[in-house]
């Protein structure tokens, strides 16, 4: 009952068309974003910003720029991992090439070139759909795979075929701690969040749904496949290669292609399928699934105290954690977020459903 709207009159259109008309939202928005830029830094020991937290973050813009493309346009792709690849590879050459480079303009450099490969391969979505552009993406995929493979000019002539980046600071600030690791993550994936929460709301928005739902009827009534569909890819594969930016520079540290193969587009998939498509809050569920699940089963069989052995338990964990994703996806095809708001619908009911 604590959950309602009652006498929450809107007086100006400006206030209808907040991104939390409730209060109650936006209070707990406020208290949420208190505890991760003020609280957590505190409490969090390494293991929990290494292991879980910076993890979670980038691969959560990652599945928000998916998001977009797959969720809110209906295009199907499966070259996400390539496009976080061109946005690592590209901010490191411009780390590597330029000194004095800004690390930000970097990241935000690499997820540009990311857009302009993100626009190349979205092309032909502008005459196939479905499966057709599924296999068209998942050629992206091998091709940026073998080209930062195979291209010495991207890895800047490493023999290895790997690449590494230190040092990293902002404004004179040295981003090398935990903490501050994860808060410039987190700075990163609120603003994004809040960009993409606001483009999905414009006209914009409506045009990529528009072609989801219906692409024939949407040019009927005046709306440009190929400006919705290459705007939707753009603007995905920017997020995604600010996000593959990230994960290079601020998570793994050193990296070489296969940190970006495609198992790593399957998994975001997986991601934006069971978080909710066509949902901004389904993109940090279906991260925080991803990401949190397998470490709580790895450890419920020694909660348990059952002696099994590492390998034992590997395999346990793929079986549970394949199992629970057909799980949800039989009982719940709309993803965690439409949970989410179901709760939210009943709450604002209770105790007086009808």
């Amino acid at each position: 009952m604590f959950y309602r709207e009652n006498g929450q009159f809107k007086t100006s259109y400006r206030a209808d068309q907040q991104i939390f008309p409730i209060l109650q939202d936006r209070i707990g928005i406020a208290l949420l974003l208190v505890f991760a830029f003020a609280v957590m830094p505190l409490i969090g020991d390494e293991y929990l910003f290494r292991a879980i937290l910076i993890p979670f973050l980038i691969l959560s813009l990652a599945a928000l720029g998916l998001n977009i493309l797959v969720g809110y346009c209906g295009q199907i792709s499966l070259g996400t991992g390539a496009f976080m690849a061109v946005g690592a590879y590209a901010a490191y050459n411009f780390m590597a090439r330029i000194d004095g480079m800004p690390l930000i303009l970097a990241i935000l450099l690499g997820g540009l070139f990311a857009t302009l490969v993100g626009v190349v391969f979205g092309i032909p979505s502008l005459r196939i759909k479905g499966l057709y552009l599924a296999v068209a993406t998942l050629a992206a995929q091998f091709f940026i795979d073998w080209a930062f493979l195979r291209v010495p000019f991207f890895t800047k002539n490493s023999s290895s075929g790997s690449v590494s980046v230190a040092a990293l600071e902002v404004a004179g600030v040295a981003i090398d701690s935990p903490v501050s690791r994860y808060l410039f993550c987190l700075t990163f994936v609120v603003v994004f969040a809040w960009f993409a929460k606001n483009l999905v709301r414009s006209h914009i928005g409506r045009e990529w749904m528009a072609i989801r739902d219906m692409d024939v009827a949407a040019a009927v009534i005046g709306i440009r496949p190929v400006y919705a569909k290459l705007t939707a890819f753009a603007v995905s594969s920017f997020i995604i290669g600010v996000a593959g930016a990230l994960w290079g520079f601020v998570y793994l540290g050193t990296w070489e292609p296969a940190a970006f193969s495609i198992d790593r587009s399957f998994q975001l998939l997986f991601m934006v399928i069971i978080g909710g498509l066509g949902s901004i809050m389904g993109a940090f569920f279906g991260a925080a699934f991803i990401t949190i699940l397998p470490l709580v089963l790895s450890q419920v069989p020694r909660w348990l105290g059952v002696p099994i052995s590492v390998v034992t338990a590997s395999h346990l964990e793929f079986i549970i954690f394949g199992s629970l994703i057909v799980f949800f996806l039989v009982v719940e095809p709309h993803g965690l977020a439409r949970l989410w708001s179901t709760a939210k619908e009943k709450l604002r009911l209770w105790p007086f459903p009808h």
